[in-house]
């Protein structure tokens, strides 16, 4: 039986699974597999299979008069690039804007419409620069984020709503936003007049930044050559790469630059949970502290439950001689729900303890009776209480544990004999991925 005798049911089947370009090249042979083959059932399974789309849509939103008219119009519109890859960065901006849209709708208002080939081609003539094929995707289904605020020193400043996110502890204030083209050309241009940065190469776009009052700027950058991003520590002036050298991958169908793993990776990160929104001061943002393992440590002792997180990796904001590294860590801290309810219902800090190490040799040891400002009150069932620290190593492979001293009751009310809760050894190096 040949393919024109099978039944429509059948044949429908049977092209579903071919595919969109197979189906076409069918489409050629009869007129009864011509109209099988125009089926809009079977190009609403191809748009939703590649493009995650469940009405026709033209590639920039606006609405195509058919499921078959939007796939070929989506082809037209990327034929200079891998379909694969097209495929590839579409998901990773649906899976950021889904998560975005179901957690922090305030930052995906920030999204701009994605640019076309033009605007890239002025911003590679402005910049003397050819974008990789995946960086140049990213930018055509999403232009960065809009700027909304301006210093009175001049200064653009992306305020709480990075897609990237960020942290603060003490001083330090960071949340890093992806910048729309005409930015990345603004901010290019200046960091390579700056005749005081000697390490910054050519061939290089700043594509992300984050900016603060109480912060120094923290920039990344895109290498076009290589297709690293990197960041930099102002303490050495050395440039440090933002994803795992050995996933770069530049040439062929299967390109995937730093860019592109740089926001998968951030978009793992936020749909797993392992990164979420964090409230300070009634603001909102995307925490770059993790809140699960691998990448975070949770023990219980005697009822108090700890989460330590991985320590972040910092910028330091001075030159010195040799490098130093600030690195930033989280602690949360609480009850248990199911605490055995004859022990107190309170317990407070007292102190706490910290051990630094390298190669087994302890090279810091911190003791102290305060912690911050106040010693906090952990109460049943009450929200936890976040520990965050800074701290300045001249070495990126060192390890952290210590222990926090509580008092049960409290300390004006002490109700019982003081006890230790443990941190156990985690590791203070520089990360996998830098954000």
């Amino acid at each position: 039986m040949s393919l024109e005798d099978a039944e429509d049911l059948v044949l429908h089947i049977i092209l579903s699974k071919l595919g969109p370009e197979n189906t076409a090249r069918v489409a050629c042979v009869s007129k009864r597999l011509h109209v099988s083959a125009s089926e809009e059932s079977l190009w609403s399974i191809f748009c939703s299979l590649d493009l995650n789309i469940s009405t026709p849509l033209h590639p920039h939103g606006d609405s195509a008069p058919s499921f078959k008219t939007a796939y070929q119009s989506w082809r037209e519109s990327f034929r200079v690039y891998p379909w694969s890859l097209v495929k590839r960065v579409k998901r990773c901006w649906d899976n950021l804007k889904q998560w975005l849209s179901s957690n922090f709708p305030e930052a995906e208002a920030t999204l701009i419409k994605g640019v076309t080939e033009d605007d890239l081609e002025e911003l590679e003539t402005a910049l003397n620069v050819e974008l990789l094929l995946p960086t140049r995707l990213l930018y055509r289904f999403v232009d960065g984020q809009e700027l909304y605020s301006t210093s009175s020193s001049g200064i653009v400043d992306g305020g709480s709503l990075g897609l990237i996110g960020g942290y603060s502890a003490y001083w330090h204030k960071v949340n890093v936003y992806l910048l729309p083209l005409k930015e990345v050309v603004r901010e290019t241009i200046d960091i390579i007049a700056d005749d005081h940065n000697t390490t910054i190469f050519n061939n290089i776009v700043v594509v992300a930044v984050s900016s603060s009052a109480l912060s120094s700027k923290m920039m990344f950058f895109l290498d076009c050559t290589n297709g690293q991003l990197y960041t930099e520590n102002t303490s050495s002036h050395q440039m440090l790469p933002c994803v795992p050298e050995s996933l770069v991958c530049i040439n062929g169908d299967h390109q995937q630059d730093a860019m592109l793993l740089w926001l998968e990776e951030n978009g793992r990160r936020l749909q797993t949970g392992a990164i979420k929104i964090g409230e300070q001061n009634n603001v909102k943002s995307i925490s770059l502290f993790p809140e699960i393992p691998p990448l975070c440590y949770v023990s219980v002792t005697n009822g108090v439950k700890v989460s330590k997180n991985n320590i972040l990796f910092v910028m330091n904001v001075k030159k010195t001689y040799p490098p130093e590294y600030l690195y930033a860590c989280s602690i949360r801290m609480s009850l248990m729900p199911t605490f055995n309810r004859r022990h107190h219902s309170s317990w407070q800090i007292y102190s706490r303890h910290w051990v630094v190490r390298a190669d087994d040799a302890v090279v810091g040891d911190v003791d102290g009776e305060s912690v911050l400002i106040k010693n906090p009150l952990l109460k049943a069932e009450e929200e936890e209480f976040v520990y965050r620290g800074i701290s300045k190593f001249p070495t990126t492979n060192l390890s952290l544990d210590g222990s926090f001293t509580f008092v049960p009751g409290s300390l004006k009310d002490p109700k019982g004999n003081q006890f230790e809760v443990n941190v156990a050894e985690f590791p203070v190096k520089l990360p996998d991925y830098i954000f």
